[in-house]
């Protein structure tokens, strides 16, 4: 499957959530048995050969195809949640986001150090999620950490970058305009 047949299987939604932005929406990907099974594919291949052994998926369409990935490569997946949906001890990183501030968590006994963890999310847009999700994952010390995306948003600033010493691979690279 080529990358324009990809990006026809994604919704383009206008000015949601807000006016002025424009949503992909990836659940119409994760519908197309083809599309989906590509996706899944093109991850495990990039990280194949990076001994990954926890993929944290981001809440909640990070969950879709982190899981799916986490089982193909035989490693462990750990959702990465919003406040209060964790049923036990959590660790959990505030971040900035436009118009206030979020908050992340994770299992306390999610990770240990000999952990090579993939952190994987639908979208890369201004980082804010996405820094939060690595600095969260760096608080648990693992061999290597590694960030994957469907799509990266090209022409959105990161007003939250991810640190140069995280490698970040996406499937798609699309711009907003």
């Amino acid at each position: 499957m080529t990358d324009s047949e990809l990006i026809r299987s994604i919704r383009i939604v206008p000015d949601f959530p807000v006016k002025g932005i424009q949503f992909f929406d990836v659940t119409t990907l994760f519908k197309d048995p083809a599309a989906y099974a590509e996706v899944v594919d093109r991850i495990c291949s990039l990280y194949r050969d990076k001994g990954i052994t926890k993929v944290a998926g981001i809440e909640s369409r990070g969950f879709i195809a982190g899981a799916a990935v986490a089982a193909r490569l035989g490693a462990g997946f750990v959702p990465i949640r919003k406040p209060g949906k964790l049923p036990a001890s959590a660790v959990s990183e505030a971040y900035a986001k436009e118009y206030g501030t979020d908050t992340i968590e994770v299992h306390a006994d999610a990770i240990g150090p000999d952990d090579v963890v993939l952190i994987h999310d639908d979208i890369l847009a201004t980082g804010g999620t996405a820094s939060a999700a690595v600095k969260l994952m760096k608080r648990f010390n693992p061999k290597a950490l590694y960030c994957n995306f469907i799509i990266n948003i090209t022409d959105v600033p990161r007003s939250a970058p991810i640190p140069d010493d995280v490698p970040v691979n996406s499937i798609l690279n699309l711009s907003e305009r």
